[in-house]
């Protein structure tokens, strides 16, 4: 009776707070011109085949024939781009600007590479944002429209964004588009206050979806702005950080945290997560640092009374390169999503061949330096990801 009280009254706040945002808009934006786009209906994000675990590499593939065929001796045959985006930060926090190509030098596996390729932000970035719209977070909704404005405000108008809402289904409201006007429709369309009758959120699900399903033949800089509070319903992930790994048996194809990984890390997409939760005390961005050659998931980090929840969304940045923020410590969503804006639109991104020519399926570590002769200032910080991952089905 109580948990019917409680949808309820979600689906009521959610249509006071759509009627009221709606009626808050200029006249201009509430009644767009016969000439502006039609925002399309909203999609459920979901792979419509069917994925299978192979048995040699552990990676979930689309059980197509053509994949099949490539059995247990899964090798790359080719040789393909690279890309590492990076941003520098001078000491006092600015973004470090101007640099080229020989002002940066890039290893895999501890082996230098040669680059072979360059852009300090010049082409168009794609970036999805991926919003959590389940009961738990219902009261960020408000604040998530105007924070949208300021995310495309401080990025290009060559930049595409696409937004996904999700609670315990995933769906596309807008695909990369770079009209701002269809942003403001998608970002207030009833369809993403509206909440589901259910109280679950599959995080990481629509993370892997949105990875899958929309990056896929993708160039150029790519980037999930996620916001949630971590608190996922699908994966069964608890303190034992075996529960991040795939199952065994009837259960082998079933998706796991560390599938969701691979997938960011095969296709070099940057992850922004930003948490509706308390920054845990202990987990201070010097502890990030000093621990982001490990599982976070551990013993020491359950003493130190992180919740693990929070943990899994700072493991899977640790993994790939990301960035997390919390919203209570910032207390401004569109401040945060300034911040992630200009991230974007300062990165640096270097290409390479590997020396190492074809590589077995796995991940690779990655490391960025600066040359001597760099024109930065002295102290300033190279953020990228630190690995990437070879997939055995390109």
């Amino acid at each position: 009776m109580l948990r019917s009280f409680r949808f309820v009254l979600f689906a009521a706040l959610a249509v006071l707070i759509a009627f009221h945002t709606g009626n808050a808009l200029p006249q201009a934006q509430s009644s767009p011109s016969p000439k502006s786009k039609k925002l399309p209906r909203p999609q459920p994000l979901r792979h419509d085949t069917a994925l299978e675990r192979d048995p040699v590499t552990g990676e979930l593939h689309s059980s197509t024939p053509a994949e099949a065929a490539v059995g247990n001796d899964a090798i790359r045959s080719h040789v393909t781009l690279v890309q590492v985006a990076c941003t520098v930060t001078a000491p006092e926090g600015t973004q470090v600007r101007g640099l080229t190509q020989d002002n940066f030098r890039v290893f895999e596996d501890g082996v230098a590479q040669e680059i072979a390729s360059f852009d300090a932000s010049a082409t168009p970035a794609s970036i999805a944002l991926v919003l959590d719209v389940s009961p738990s977070i219902f009261r960020e909704l408000a604040e998530m429209r105007d924070a949208a404005h300021s995310l495309a405000a401080n990025l290009s108008p060559v930049d595409e964004i696409a937004v996904v809402s999700f609670s315990s289904e995933a769906h596309l409201l807008l695909p990369f588009s770079t009209d701002r006007a269809l942003l403001d429709r998608a970002i207030q369309s009833k369809n993403l206050a509206g909440v589901e009758n259910s109280t679950e959120s599959n995080i990481y699900e629509s993370v892997f979806l949105t990875a899958r399903e929309l990056f896929r033949g993708r160039t150029g800089r790519k980037a999930i702005v996620l916001l949630t509070d971590g608190q996922d319903s699908g994966l069964g992930l608890t303190w034992d950080a075996a529960s991040a790994q795939p199952r065994e048996g009837a259960a082998a194809s079933r998706l796991a945290f560390d599938d969701v990984a691979r997938e960011l890390g095969a296709d070099g997409i940057a992850l922004f997560i930003v948490s509706t939760e308390n920054r845990p005390r202990a987990m201070t961005p010097a502890w990030l640092d000093a621990h982001r050659n490990e599982m976070l998931v551990n013993k020491n980090s359950r003493r130190e009374q992180m919740p693990h929840y929070t943990l899994y969304l700072a493991e899977l940045g640790r993994r790939v390169g990301g960035q997390l923020y919390f919203l209570r410590e910032i207390g401004n969503l569109s401040e945060i999503y300034r911040r992630i804006a200009l991230a974007i639109s300062t990165q640096y991104t270097l290409g390479y061949y590997p020396s190492t020519g074809t590589a077995r399926p796995g991940w690779r570590s990655l490391r960025v330096e600066l040359s001597a002769d760099a024109k930065a200032p002295s102290g300033s910080k190279i953020a990228h990801r630190s690995s990437y991952y070879v997939s055995a089905f390109p």
